[in-house]
């Protein structure tokens, strides 16, 4: 006899992270939940006793393994152990970003085509608007909502478009259980745990399908050989659970060796940052460009991260003068990467101690990439081209997305959209993504060099910039700035600043002031939408002469 399951290998990530730790570390703490009423500490123990209650209420609702359950909900003990417990019954965790409205919500329960939407109450509005869109619709799938405490985000429980929607609240969801074996389910490594929509910096958003194994991945990966992450280790990640970054950075570094993490539900200003890495123990701190430059502008103590080993930063390639300010002013070495919702977390990085600022650093461990040009061919060191990445932790690829899973991944290689050179010593720079390279006059002009020249004048805070096609399609290079605060933008003095710093045909042909830089809930800036505004901002300009 065929055996025909010979090349699995029986694997949950719930127990990995959290039911292998029990026998000897139940007791230490693995969540510090900050709420309103407080801080919610849970141990192992009772994050384990949370999740096999949840578990059993998601069974009890008649969740089965491999469908999805998808979850917009601010960072606490209710999404941490609902995300678990999904994966712990076999079923497939979908966290979402609390930033949607709900018409977006919709969009995403109906191609996802989940059985149950968690939410918590502050959402309840957006909640109730993308249920009753995803059953006028026609999402038949979906059974329930739940909400993460006693407020109910749908008006009744009266059937909408003759298809029924239940309405629970987390009492609810425990009391279903009842009777439901909470059991670990028999998933294999292979087997669907996880699908993370990736941020939409193109307004598109898919779904990467994530295995079980993908998480053991990053965790033996970049978590234990870069970040060297430790029991003792406290870890606070501006980043939330709802996006790749965030859920490793939370849940599965810390998780993977039994240490602990500070959720915060709250907005990352420099003060509520500075209030949890001073009242907790916190040793690991991840953020991203668009922290750490206000934490540099701000006027927090220099000892405010006196506590902290270690910063991490992803995102987007975190400028030089950032690396140094954090390490001169604060005392913190930053190691800035590059990772992607596609490989669950970074892949190129900085490593302690051996920190090159300006660079996304080197590939980690079980991780290769290549730099290829537009023929296919692998690029020489200091020529650039378009990065290329393969990795056991890669998704499946985008569900019900096949045109863009064909131009996206070509075979064990995943075609990553980022344009990058390697330099003499080994280390590789981003020059930001390769849809967004500039030709200007027949030379290509790279954005991210010409915001790094900007962003060193005094008066300017953040700065991103364009390409926008003048009347005969060719590009012109737009700056769109944010002023420092208390500065004032003069435009020439801008142009003539670059035209001293940089090649002349480099230099930017318009200098637009913005209010703020429009970035998606992953911090990652949408120069779509920079684009249009621009464009938008030329053409009145034009209409007035």
């Amino acid at each position: 006899m065929v055996d025909v399951l010979s090349h699995h290998q029986q694997f949950n990530a719930s127990h990995y992270l959290l039911d292998r730790h029990l026998p000897d570390g139940g007791s230490r703490i693995a969540v510090r939940a900050l709420t309103p009423g407080g801080v919610r500490e849970l141990t192992y123990a009772e994050v384990a006793a949370e999740v096999r209650t949840v578990a059993a209420g998601l069974r009890g609702l008649g969740v089965r393994p491999e469908q999805r359950v998808v979850m917009c909900c601010s960072d606490g003990v209710e999404l941490f152990t609902a995300i678990l417990a999904a994966m712990r019954i076999g079923a497939v965790a979908v966290p979402v970003s609390t930033m949607l409205r709900g018409p977006e919500l919709a969009k995403l329960v109906i191609d996802s085509r989940a059985a149950v939407l968690i939410c918590s109450p502050e959402f309840g509005g957006v909640t109730r608007i993308a249920t009753r869109l995803a059953v006028e619709s026609g999402a038949p799938d979906l059974a329930d909502v739940v909400v993460t405490s006693a407020a109910v985000p749908i008006d009744d429980d009266a059937p909408l478009e003759g298809y029924p929607v239940r309405t629970r609240d987390w009492t609810d969801l425990a009391a279903s259980g009842f009777g439901f074996d909470d059991g670990l389910y028999a998933t294999w490594d292979e087997s669907p745990a996880l699908w993370l929509y990736t941020s939409g910096t193109t307004g598109t958003p898919k779904a990467a399908m994530h295995r079980h194994a993908d998480i053991r991945t990053v965790c033996e990966t970049y978590g234990a050989q870069v970040l060297r992450i430790r029991a003792d280790d406290v870890c606070f990640s501006v980043a939330k659970l709802f996006f790749a970054y965030g859920i490793g950075n939370s849940m599965f570094f810390p998780m993977a060796v039994g240490a602990s993490s500070v959720l915060s539900p709250g907005r990352p200003s420099p003060a509520a940052i500075a209030s949890v890495v001073t009242e907790h123990p916190v040793t690991l701190f991840y953020g991203s460009p668009s922290v750490y430059g206000p934490l540099l502008a701000s006027d927090l103590p220099d000892d405010t991260f006196a506590r902290v080993r270690q910063g991490v930063s992803a995102g987007e390639a975190l400028p030089a003068r950032m690396v140094l300010g954090m390490r001169d002013r604060f005392g913190v070495e930053v190691l800035d990467g590059i990772g992607s919702t596609e490989a669950l977390h970074i892949y190129l990085s900085n490593r302690p101690g051996e920190v090159a600022p300006g660079t996304s650093g080197v590939p980690v461990p079980g991780y290769e990439v290549e730099i290829r040009a537009d023929d296919g061919s692998v690029v020489a060191d200091g020529e650039k081209g378009t990065l290329y990445l393969r990795a056991d932790s890669l998704c499946t690829g985008y569900w019900c997305r096949t045109d863009v899973n064909r131009r996206v991944f070509e075979g064990e290689w995943m075609r990553t959209g980022d344009t990058y050179v390697r330099n003499p010593d080994g280390t590789y720079q981003c020059l930001g993504r390769t849809d967004d390279v500039l030709k200007v006059g027949g030379i290509w002009v790279t954005p991210m060099e010409v915001e790094e020249r900007l962003v060193l004048h005094p008066s300017v805070a953040e700065v991103v910039v364009v390409g926008v096609p003048d009347d005969d399609g060719l590009d012109r290079t737009v700056a769109c700035v944010v002023a420092a605060e208390g500065a004032a933008i003069d435009p020439e003095a801008l142009i003539a600043w670059c035209r001293e710093g940089l090649a002349s045909f480099k230099k930017p042909r318009h200098v637009l002031e913005i209010d703020a830089v429009p970035r998606t809930a992953t911090g990652k800036v949408q120069r779509f939408l920079v684009r249009e505004l621009a464009a938008a901002r030329l053409s009145e300009v034009a209409a007035a002469r």
